[in-house]
């Protein structure tokens, strides 16, 4: 049966949040002649997002991660928190386990990869004006692999943090020694609870040893 085609002030409205001009712009354009949805607002840094939300909700936003003032990620969580009902997209070039699986649990409904065909993301952002769930194929197949595994994979990066934590540096003292700065330590550290299924850094620390990922006094050793 053919679906009734909805006017334009029946169509879910979409916000675009990323600092990439070009991306929203095309990705705008294709939205607005698709006839699923329309795009009313355009963002390129969090804080303006924050303000425009006061002023406007659209139905749906379409979140970048990698943003100039901050980790769309943790906004997520931020958006969904304050605004009950607002469904969030994330729009971006990682295919990490950890962060779709942060981005999920921060209460995103989407996850599409901006390499996706653009049949694949109109047919995200309609599913997800629905109140479905959707996952880009490649991240769908990377989630469902990862469940089949019992291995828990950490980067380097990730192993040598964890020994930090594990010999009780503060996030502040890791930057230093590592020469990142504090946000990024703090990411690595979300990554490392969700990866290790912790609720917090004492699990993650004892999840550690029991797995022979770390041991006691090897940051110390190392550094």
């Amino acid at each position: 049966m053919k679906e009734n085609k909805l006017t334009s002030d029946q169509l879910p409205r979409v916000a675009i949040v990323d600092d990439h001009k070009v991306i929203v712009k095309s990705l705008s354009q294709m939205i607005n002649e698709s006839g699923i949805a329309k795009v009313t607002d355009v963002y390129y840094d969090l804080q303006s997002c924050r303000a425009g939300l006061k002023k406007t909700l659209p139905d749906m936003i379409l979140l970048d991660i990698s943003l100039p003032d901050g980790d769309g990620v943790d906004f997520c969580a931020e958006v969904t928190r304050e605004y009950a009902g607002m469904k969030v997209v994330m729009l971006t070039t990682y295919n990490e386990f950890s962060i779709a699986k942060r981005a999920l649990y921060n209460g995103a409904l989407g996850y599409i990869l901006k390499n996706a065909e653009s049949e694949e993301m109109l047919a995200g952002i309609k599913a997800v004006s629905r109140g479905n769930l959707f996952l880009c194929e490649e991240i769908d197949l990377l989630l469902n692999q990862k469940r089949n595994e019992d291995i828990i994979w950490l980067s380097h990066r990730e192993k040598e943090i964890l020994k930090y934590i594990a010999d009780g540096y503060t996030t502040g003292e890791i930057s230093r020694y590592i020469c990142r700065d504090k946000e990024t330590v703090r990411t690595h550290r979300k990554n490392l609870l969700i990866k290790l299924d912790a609720r917090n850094t004492s699990e993650a620390v004892r999840k550690g040893i029991e797995k022979r990922l770390i041991g006691y006094g090897q940051a110390r050793d190392n550094k």
